[in-house]
């Protein structure tokens, strides 16, 4: 069973009688518990299917158990008791027509936003390879394109859940009947019912409409799609710019920029298209947004040496080793698929790095310097 078995990290001796006398075996022994807590592996070289589960085996179980916790939240009733008013006593009229929209087909339905916002992600770290050729690059990318969809799923199937709201096509799926309503104890939203200003209001007790169109329509905030879409390619837009060199410190050409905000503009279709089908209301489909933002940037950073940092942003994150943020033994400086201006061929675009980790291949002139400066030496 030596996969699961960690190994020290400086070779040294693991047991007390391998140093020189009872005092230094106590150190080496509290220096080993430090150390048998750090995985040790090399970044360059693809592990055995047994190393690499050795490093990955938590985040499989924890994203197993995070994927139950979702569905069975997903698949739960409605939590909250929403009232609505259907219409006016007096004259019929609907008092809240932006939920009274026809019940379209989705043009973009749930699995599908999904699937494209994994698999459209996982085909472009496969195919990046091509020049990147690194395992661990294709390991930390896609799992941290997981991190980030199923964390973004699991937030947000707990916000319909327990909070929810009504769909613009509520009152469809609903079909009310307003001489239902009881306010019988004991019924959920009992008293809710023929309530409010002018007693318009009701609850879900006068609905007529398939059980399951009812609770669906219940549940319209955050939009699942949103979140699903914005987690997976916000979490590409960002690693594109790192493998790509987008903002870094060279003048790149223009097909980079339109390769970056792809991913942006496809998440933008699919959240846009929820308003057009009326299935969510723009305020559902911006909180989505947001969330799977937010998920994208995190998984990302736990999972590369920085985010915005151009030097950095490309270098995956070792399991048990910090990153030190220096040129000089740093694993992976070359995982890139961008070759301009010297990247991809050591250092920070093919340049040497000082002491504090700045570029340091380009003679840098004191502006004014010289016997006699000039206003253009000034600008």
């Amino acid at each position: 069973m030596g996969f699961f078995n960690r190994r020290r990290l400086d070779g040294a001796g693991t047991g007390a009688g391998s140093g020189s006398g009872a005092g230094t075996g106590h150190v080496n022994k509290h220096h080993d518990r430090h150390a048998h807590d750090t995985l040790a592996y090399p970044m360059a070289t693809r592990p055995s299917f047994g190393q690499w589960l050795k490093v990955t085996w938590l985040d499989i179980v924890t994203m197993i158990c995070m994927g139950a916790i979702g569905l069975g939240v997903y698949e739960a009733n409605p939590a909250p008791t929403r009232s609505f008013a259907v219409t006016f006593a007096s004259d019929g009229e609907v008092v809240y027509p932006e939920f009274a929209y026809p019940m379209r087909k989705e043009i973009i339905p749930i699995w599908l936003a999904a699937f494209l916002a994994a698999v459209i992600p996982i085909a472009i770290i496969l195919a990046m390879q091509i020049r990147v050729r690194s395992f661990w690059d294709v390991n930390n990318g896609i799992i941290g394109l997981l991190y980030s969809l199923i964390t973004a799923a699991v937030f947000q199937v707990f916000l319909k859940w327990l909070i929810g709201g009504l769909r613009p096509h509520f009152l469809v799926a609903c079909k009310p009947d307003v001489s239902l309503a009881s306010n019988a104890p004991g019924v959920k939203g009992a008293g809710y019912n023929g309530a409010g200003y002018s007693s318009i209001y009701y609850t879900a007790e006068i609905c007529t409409g398939d059980q399951n169109e009812i609770n669906d329509s219940l549940e319209s905030f955050p939009s699942g799609h949103s979140t699903a879409a914005f987690a997976g390619f916000i979490y590409l837009y960002l690693y594109l710019n790192a493998k790509l060199k987008v903002f870094a410190n060279y003048h790149p050409a223009m097909w980079k920029l339109v390769a970056l905000y792809a991913p942006v503009l496809g998440a933008t279709l699919i959240a846009g298209a929820l308003t057009i089908d009326e299935f969510h209301n723009w305020y559902d489909v911006v909180a989505g947004g947001l969330i799977g933002t937010a998920m994208a940037f995190s998984a990302y950073r736990m999972c590369y040496a920085a985010v915005w940092d151009w030097r950095w942003n490309h270098v995956p994150l070792h399991r048990g080793q910090p990153c030190l943020y220096a040129h000089d033994g740093a694993e992976l400086m070359d995982a890139l698929f961008t070759r301009r201006a010297g990247w991809g061929a050591g250092g920070f675009g093919g340049h040497s790095t000082g002491a504090h980790g700045g570029a340091t291949g380009y003679p840098r002139k004191p502006v004014g310097s010289g016997a006699a400066p000039r206003g253009d030496n000034m600008v």
